[in-house]
């Protein structure tokens, strides 16, 4: 019967393994569900840094003069 998830495989070193082992240990839940935790929790993180980067580069573009007032957006 396939999964449920789709699923991946990864090699990881011994250091890095125990590592994790003693994180979802501590947390007290499976390697799977920490490594899918720390996954999604990197992913945001790269997320923020794009969406940050995307506002740096509107901000060097704004010009007061051809904003438009909240009157103008919103009445």
């Amino acid at each position: 019967m396939p999964a449920k998830n789709p699923r991946i495989n990864v090699v990881l070193g011994n250091l890095l393994y125990e590592n994790l082992r003693l994180l979802a240990e501590k947390d007290n839940v499976s390697l799977s569900a920490k490594v899918r935790d720390l996954l999604k929790d990197a992913l945001e993180v790269q997320e923020d840094i794009a969406l940050s980067e995307f506002a740096q580069k509107r901000e060097k573009s704004w010009n007061d003069s051809k904003a438009l007032t909240h009157d103008d957006v919103w009445l």
